[in-house]
């Protein structure tokens, strides 16, 4: 049985008289010990489909039209308000992008972390127990650093922080969302391998969001791609990375900066991702899609099983 278990999630946003879909019958499904990568542009559907998996999208606005999500066993969706504060943090503890507006800014750090331990292991809510997941996430000097500000923290050790305080928890799977936003390469680098080595080591799950394919490579077992709040393409992370299927899995990989490329210019994708109020008929990419045929304008693709273990959302992948 797979830790987490999102069957044909359909989440809807109403504003006023209008509504509109912001995840559109999304199925994932991650494994204990593994790491799932869920890949898009800024406005496909991915943070609200991490939000949802603890129940954090507030309702109104939002609605959970249909679908079921297991976590651990347990249908999220029918769970009491009690129960789900067991399993926010105690269960799937989220890691935020920018870290500066997640903190606390006239709170010590410590405290913080402190404050995590209180809700969920109240017996290890010592001074000791946060120099430990300091140390953990890799920070010199914890015993000081402790008791700094965030404002007093660069913004990768601000990061740092905000993974001890979810990991403070013990939870079995931690969700981190664009947790290297912000922050200049060499920082990004080391975000992510701390998050590698500490899925491997603490031997939980992981569901990274991210925009970027070229990051993808070194931390997923598997990898869905989502557009317009749809998964577009699903597969384990090599063979999606060696041969994608989608041409929007094929456009993000073109858009990845490549070493050795000399002064060859960047390709990119055309146009925007359509806002959830103004979906285009037929497939949704087509307005976008470099090899859109006639018919991609009228028949919404339904995601098939290309091959054993391999989903994609468009007929024409073996063309």
């Amino acid at each position: 049985m797979p830790l987490l278990d999102i069957r044909n999630l359909t989440i809807e946003f109403h504003t006023g008289t209008d509504s509109f879909r912001a995840v559109d019958d999304v199925s994932l499904q991650l494994a204990a010990g593994e790491t799932l990568c869920l890949v898009g542009e800024s406005g496909c559907g991915k943070s609200v489909t991490a939000l949802s998996i603890a129940r954090l999208v507030s309702t109104p606005p939002a609605r959970y039209v249909r679908g079921e999500i297991f976590l651990n066993g347990q249908d999220v969706l029918r769970m009491s308000k009690a129960e789900l504060r067991q399993i926010r943090g105690g269960v799937v503890s989220y890691v935020f992008q920018e870290p500066s507006s997640s903190l606390n800014p006239v709170h010590r750090v410590g405290n913080q972390i402190r404050e995590a331990l209180k809700l969920h292991r109240p017996q290890a809510a010592t001074d000791d127990e946060v120099v430990r997941l300091l140390k953990l996430v890799e920070i010199s000097a914890p015993e000081s650093r402790r008791r700094d500000y965030p404002h007093q923290m660069s913004g990768g050790m601000q990061q740092r922080v905000m993974i001890a305080m979810a990991l403070a928890s013990e939870p079995k799977l931690l969700i981190a969302d664009e947790p290297t936003t912000a922050l200049d390469v060499t920082i990004q680098a080391q975000i992510m391998e701390l998050l590698r080595e500490l899925r491997q080591r603490l031997g939980m799950s992981m569901l990274l969001i991210t925009h970027n394919l070229g990051i993808v490579g070194d931390v997923a077992d598997h990898v869905a791609v989502m557009y317009a709040g749809q998964v577009v393409e699903s597969a384990p992370a090599p063979a999606l990375l060696q041969r994608p299927l989608h041409p929007y899995t094929k456009a993000l990989m073109q858009s990845v900066p490549k070493l050795g490329s000399g002064h060859q210019r960047l390709q990119s994708i055309p146009g925007t991702v359509p806002s959830p109020d103004a979906i285009p008929t037929g497939c949704r990419f087509h307005p976008r899609c470099p090899v859109a045929k006639p018919e991609c304008t009228k028949q919404p693709p339904a995601l098939i099983e290309v091959e054993a273990g391999r989903q994609a959302r468009c007929p024409f992948t073996r063309d």
